[in-house]
């Protein structure tokens, strides 16, 4: 486990800022995102369009939690399985030959490809650490007064 708070301050400041740009991003644009999501041939049609209105909020919420340091293991964890999620789902389109774009920055998105795969890993293991990091608080030894 990391322990250097100033590493697990820049951590949570990259993965919460790039959680809220890219939902930002996509909450200007609902039907572009859907539209990508449906490129991914992965979801059933009538899933489509509320992942694309749920998600970018999820994303923004998710990344001012971990900027603000507010419920920072709840929002670790959130961005967590979302970027496992994301690695998964690129992992497929590449596995079956899928050329589409990540839909991870709206109009600014780039290629789904082994180089978002890396990006999404090294943001993923960001997020694991500061949810370990940011783990439940021992318990007071037997006998001792609980600090407050």
């Amino acid at each position: 486990m990391i322990g250097n708070r100033w590493l697990l301050f820049f951590f949570r400041l990259a993965v919460g800022g790039v959680f809220i740009w890219a939902g930002v991003l996509k909450v200007g644009d609902p039907l572009g995102f859907a539209q990508t999501i449906k490129n991914y041939q992965a979801f059933p049609h009538d899933l489509i369009f509320v992942i694309a209105l749920v998600l970018p909020w999820v994303e923004v919420l998710c990344g001012a939690g971990l900027v603000a340091g507010v419920l920072k293991r709840s929002s670790a964890f959130i961005a967590a399985v979302l970027l496992a999620g994301f690695i998964a789902l690129v992992g497929s389109a590449l596995l079956r030959g899928i050329d589409t774009s990540c839909g991870c920055f709206g109009s600014l998105s780039r290629r789904a490809d082994l180089g978002l795969i890396l990006m999404d890993t090294v943001l993923l293991l960001m997020a694991v650490s500061v949810f370990a990091a940011a783990g439940p608080k021992k318990a007071p030894a037997a006998g001792r007064p609980a600090p407050f």
